[in-house]
């Protein structure tokens, strides 16, 4: 346990033997024992720390973190060497391998032709794995048997080998094995890519895609059952426009050929009535599925903008726990109960607040909903697989995947139209995975004129099927949620509502003092009246006094005491004393207090005031406690 990295026999399928030493370990005695260990074969890769049997301190858990990095930079480099030395070598053997017979064991059995396989000196048979460049990463070898066993230290993911040429027009193919891919090249004379495994179809259908952006790419998946071949090649299609055909019978491509089926009519099925009559088209209603009806469709792409501090998160996480604890209605509008997948990317102790809070306030006590603890790229191969595997572990079928916010989960640039549609496709094979809706919470812009449009590109309004903009609160006003577009139906009419402070029961600040966070709330639309400058000045005056006299509070409102009044006037404003007695008084028509008393804006309490205004005092405390 000296944080290095350990090699061991792991035993993983097409080990070699106990001198065949693919698994790998590095462990940290000091402090709590952590570490990872894993499998370069297998492709297996776990990290680990000690239970103590308590909760872990900051300075243990900043030890773990750092270790952990550490570890992966290790990790890292010596895979990097790894791949190196085996490039090397590979090429070497390769080289030096004869070309196969047809009637090799194996080629015999699969009833397929050598298509440029070659043998090794033993009798194996060997084929090649290259990268998109075109260089050779590793080779797999298979003795008569078929047993298979990649080069020790090869880079496989990624990698793949492709029988055929794109010279003529016409679909790619994409298979699992070599046999398989032998067999459909066999029967179509087309292009076939042996991606080598399942878990592999994902990687090398995105070097493809980016290779052939405009190319038919068909992806001939196994019918295992484990259905781990259907599931890659399904998460492999939604994310770079694939089709997937698949053997009715259990087996692969080759299997299905061996069993006197016809792999031609499984490729080619016939068209399925592409074109139909507008009238009958037309005749079959075809109602809009909704989640919280007028607002949030079924199995649709939507984003919610507001600026920061706007309250988009508290709406958003509304409907979310609305429909993850089976509430009838939002506003008004029916809710259709779902399990919920937010992805949280930033402010998780505020989160956890609003969460309780909202709880406590509506009375619920169990919610479908799962919150991840940090953000990741979501547009990236890892991010969207740590994403869908996490979930798939749960058993679960969301209704709704949130992504909160929009920038926390890009990797690149929101204003790049490629990273745009790097993250436009995870999110259509988020959807299509697991039959749900995604929500993608997202800046304005920052000028008065951006308000009330989504920051970056213009790629992304073009793609949704709902916007919805939240315009932040003003003058003690509610917030206003506005749909900018509906694809499918008519835009909604705005909604109003105002953030009420909840104090969470038992919960407990450093200082002793209750933890408050706020809930949505239904508000009636703002009155249109003609503002009071005079008024609006003096109600900013108190506010200021608040702030500066750390934010008082009297029963939940924020309260300013004559004497912190006082201050602020003299000390602040350069107000002198005598003027700063007459400013407070409440018969002085036209200062401070006597007009924001008249305003009902604050009344007295105890030896200063208290704000009673509703909107004000929300916004007030609401800011007070971080928000």
């Amino acid at each position: 346990m000296d944080g290095k990295i350990h090699r061991f026999a792991s035993g993983a399928k097409g080990s070699g033997g106990s001198g065949d030493k693919a698994g790998w370990y590095l462990a940290f005695g000091d402090g709590v024992p952590a570490g990872r260990f894993g499998c370069w074969r297998s492709g297996v890769e776990v990290t680990w720390r000690a239970d103590v049997g308590r909760k872990y301190t900051s300075a243990e858990e900043m030890a773990h973190v750092r270790r952990m990095a550490e570890a992966k930079v290790l990790r890292d480099a010596e895979l990097a060497r790894k791949h190196e030395v085996a490039a090397t070598t590979v090429e070497t053997i390769w080289s030096a391998a004869q070309a196969a017979s047809s009637d090799h064991p194996y080629l015999v059995r699969k009833s397929i032709k050598t298509h440029g396989a070659r043998v090794t000196g033993d009798g194996r048979l060997v084929v090649p794995l290259y990268g998109g460049d075109g260089t050779l990463a590793t080779l797999q070898y298979i003795d008569h048997e078929g047993g298979k066993l990649y080069h020790a230290g090869g880079q496989t993911t990624g990698k793949y080998w492709m029988l055929g040429s794109m010279d003529e027009p016409g679909p790619l193919y994409v298979a699992e094995g070599f046999a398989t891919a032998a067999t459909i090249h066999q029967a179509t004379n087309r292009p076939v890519v042996a991606a080598y495994s399942a878990s592999n179809l994902v990687p090398v259908t995105a070097v493809l895609r980016e290779a052939y952006p405009s190319q038919a790419i068909v992806i001939v998946a196994d019918n295992d059952k484990s259905g781990v071949g259907q599931r890659y090649a399904e998460q492999a299609a939604a994310k770079y426009g694939a089709r997937i055909v698949m053997p009715t019978i259990d087996g692969d491509a080759n299997d299905y050929v061996r069993a006197g089926q016809d792999l031609m009519s499984l490729l080619n099925p016939p068209a399925d009535n592409w074109l139909i009559p507008a009238d009958e088209f037309s005749a079959q209603p075809a109602p809009i599925s909704w989640l919280v009806k007028k607002w949030l469709q079924a199995q649709a792409l939507v984003m919610v903008h507001g600026p920061s501090g706007g309250g988009k998160t508290f709406v958003v996480l509304d409907w979310c726990l609305k429909m993850a604890s089976g509430s009838p209605e939002w506003c008004g509008f029916k809710v259709r109960p779902t399990s919920v997948v937010y992805l949280a990317g930033e402010g998780h102790h505020g989160l956890r607040g609003r969460v309780a809070a909202w709880k406590h306030h509506h009375g619920v006590s169990r919610l479908e909903m799962w919150l991840s603890k940090d953000g990741c790229d979501l547009n990236t191969p890892t991010g969207y697989s740590l994403t869908v595997d996490q979930i798939r572990l749960l058993n679960l079928k969301p209704g709704v995947v949130v992504v909160d916010t929009l920038h926390r989960f890009l990797a690149g640039d929101e204003n790049s139209a490629q990273d745009t549609k790097t993250m436009l496709d995870a999110c259509s094979a988020l959807m299509a995975e697991f039959s749900c809706s995604v929500i993608l919470v997202h800046h304005t812009g920052v000028s008065d004129e951006a308000q009330h449009r989504a920051r970056g590109s213009s790629a992304w309004r073009g793609a949704l099927d709902i916007e919805i903009s939240i315009v932040a609160a003003k003058d003690g006003g509610p917030i206003t949620i506005v749909q900018r577009k509906s694809k499918d139906a008519e835009i909604a009419e705005p909604i109003f509502v105002t953030l009420e402070q909840v104090a969470i029961p038992g919960w407990l600040d450093e200082d002793g003092q209750a933890v408050t966070s706020a809930v949505v709330t239904p508000s009636a639309a703002p009155v249109a009246v003609k503002k009071d400058s005079k008024v609006e000045s003096h109600r900013k005056t108190f506010e200021n006094a608040w702030w500066a006299s750390r934010a008082e509070e009297r029963g939940g409102k924020p309260f300013v005491s004559r004497a912190a009044m006082m201050d602020y006037l003299v000390t602040k404003m350069g107000v002198s004393e005598a003027s700063a007695k007459i400013y407070i008084k409440p018969s002085a028509i036209g200062k401070p207090i006597a007009d924001l008393l008249i305003a009902e804006i604050i009344e007295a309490a105890d030896d200063g005031w208290v704000v009673v205004h509703p909107g004000h005092a929300s916004s007030m405390m609401v800011r007070r406690s971080g928000r």
